[in-house]
């Protein structure tokens, strides 16, 4: 059965943070694949700002142009809306019965795991791999089974960030794939040649 992470997200826009995690993870978790799950809508998030679903989901896929093990995923865009976590961990099982899906969330996300919709289902069916962020300590030894905390850097890059540089003018060089720079620049308010 293959392994298969789900990285869910915005990806407002991707950037190489996410990509350098990724690669990461498949390396620390001995996952076969991750599909970077591009959300339309998270129930817990303001939406503000947020490029519509296609132009987010087609830069992702070109930044993950050349790398077989990682994938840009629209699945979530033909789910119900808001589109909760459990729901569609529930409908990939049932649609890709030879993966094992485990869901990959950053230490943010498990401090508010208890708010999550149907968060006891997903624990009970499926396997959690946590990153470190900033700010968000998790204690190992309080962890749940099938719960584990990945050994990761942490990876300074923000998508906020990324859209204010682009917004005031600065150098976004090194933060996004080269291959979606300008996609990035034209995107979020500054065309450049």
């Amino acid at each position: 059965m293959q392994g298969t992470g789900i990285f869910g997200g915005s990806f407002n826009p991707i950037h190489n943070g996410h990509i350098a995690l990724a690669k990461t993870l498949l390396n620390v978790t001995g996952l076969d694949e991750i599909w970077f799950m591009v959300s339309p809508q998270n129930p817990l998030k303001q939406q503000a700002g947020l490029l519509d679903d296609t132009t987010r989901l087609e830069m992702a896929r070109t930044a993950l142009t050349g790398e077989p093990q990682l994938a840009a995923c629209d699945y979530e865009f033909y789910l119900t809306r808001p589109s909760y976590t459990w729901s569609t961990l529930q409908h990939l099982s049932h649609d890709y019965p030879d993966r094992r899906f485990t869901l990959i969330i950053g230490a943010d996300n498990w401090k508010m795991f208890g708010r999550w919709y149907r968060h006891e289902d997903i624990l009970r069916h499926h396997d959690v791999v946590i990153y470190p962020r900033h700010g968000s300590i998790v204690d190992q030894v309080e962890l749940p089974a099938g719960v584990t905390l990945a050994s990761t850097p942490l990876f300074d890059i923000s998508s906020t960030e990324i859209r204010r540089r682009v917004t005031c003018g600065e150098s976004i060089d090194g933060l996004v794939p080269d291959v979606i720079k300008q996609d990035v620049k034209r995107h979020y308010g500054i065309s450049k040649t």
